[in-house]
């Protein structure tokens, strides 16, 4: 668990990271480097949990070995089955990564919720409902494993 207190935000207790695969952890179905290299050092902390569709069908091999739970989406409305695991898991809890339209409720549920504008960029509507916007996955790690920064940014 992370608890840190950030003046004028409020005081997160964070034990679940959920993340988006496509566009956050990898793209084109290929894991980005600083998140294979990262999330272990995540798991120390966070229970850590992947949410896809597995567009390219390569999410299995990708994170085999890392310590995530997988969660592939099988509805027909993505954005509803993300935020309600979010909120299964107790939103106030969870900090969430993502880029796309599909991810602007799981971002707007959890305490903390983290854009990513990478190379496939990142829906507009998410973009205004996330906490912070970082420019790569490695990125938004590293706030979590060094969280003065998270208080940087948000304090009021």
């Amino acid at each position: 668990m992370l608890t840190i207190e950030i003046p004028g935000f409020g005081t997160l207790k964070l034990d679940h990271l959920v993340l988006d695969y496509n566009g956050t952890l990898a793209r084109d179905g290929r894991l980005d480097p600083d998140a294979a290299r990262l999330l272990p050092k995540l798991a120390r902390d966070f229970r850590l949990h992947v949410v896809t569709a597995d567009t390219f069908g390569t999410v299995e091999a990708e994170l085999s070995g890392l310590p995530v739970e997988l969660r592939i989406l099988r509805s027909g409305d993505h954005t509803a089955e993300k935020a309600a695991f979010v909120h299964e898991l107790g939103a106030q809890n969870c900090v969430a990564v993502g880029n796309g339209n599909n991810d602007r409720a799981m971002l707007e549920s959890a305490a903390l919720g983290i854009v990513i504008l990478g190379e496939e960029g990142a829906a507009i509507e998410t973009l205004q409902t996330a906490d912070i916007v970082v420019p790569s996955i490695g990125r938004a790690l590293e706030l979590l494993l060094k969280p003065k920064r998270l208080v940087a940014t948000l304090r009021r």
